[in-house]
């Protein structure tokens, strides 16, 4: 099942759980609560971890592809060269800013519009993603990183086939061409 199923049926299973739980009773809503920090807490942690790691094993192995095209952006598509230890930071600060941005977004949500479920469901979601990441499973659970784990990482999509960076030696030369080709002119 892919991921993006994955997080629809854990989403749902866990809705269905919210609506059992008793948030108007003050000591549940603070567990829930407590429940959510921790979760956030593991999460950041576990976030920051893997950046010490990926920093301690300071792989410099020199990782070239091309940038996904991104319509959004008009520096999308060019040829990307770095080394796997700042590939896997620059990784690991997405993540760190996605869960920033979800610390964010619930503590608007629980402490100005009062919404309490949300608590639970993200306190569930953030570790399914903390366990979902591929920085993660490498530096943290040990897997290899070959197959989905391959450097550069490709992004799930809910409607088929993992799309992402092109690591092909014909798309890295021609991006290479166009590199030497804006240098002439």
């Amino acid at each position: 099942m892919n991921s993006g199923i994955q997080n629809i049926v854990i989403s749902l299973g866990a809705m269905q759980v919210a609506r059992r739980i008793p948030f108007d009773d003050p000591e549940v809503l603070n567990y829930v609560r407590m429940g959510y920090v921790a979760s956030q807490v593991i999460i950041l942690g576990a976030y920051f971890y893997v950046s010490y790691k990926v920093k301690q094993k300071n792989d410099q192995t020199v990782l070239k592809y091309v940038d996904a095209q991104n319509p959004m952006s008009p520096d999308s598509g060019g040829l990307v060269t770095t080394t796997v230890r700042d590939y896997d930071l620059s990784e690991t600060s997405k993540l760190l800013r996605s869960a920033y941005f979800g610390i964010a977004m619930m503590t608007f949500f629980h402490l100005y519009m009062k919404y309490t479920q949300p608590l639970f469901i993200q306190a569930l979601m953030g570790l399914k993603n903390l366990y979902d990441a591929k920085p993660v499973a490498i530096h943290l659970l040990g897997k290899p990183a070959e197959g989905d784990l391959k450097r550069p990482f490709k992004a799930a999509s809910m409607f088929g086939a993992a799309t992402g960076p092109q690591t092909d030696a014909a798309s890295i030369a021609e991006a290479e061409k166009k590199i030497g080709a804006k240098k002439e002119d």
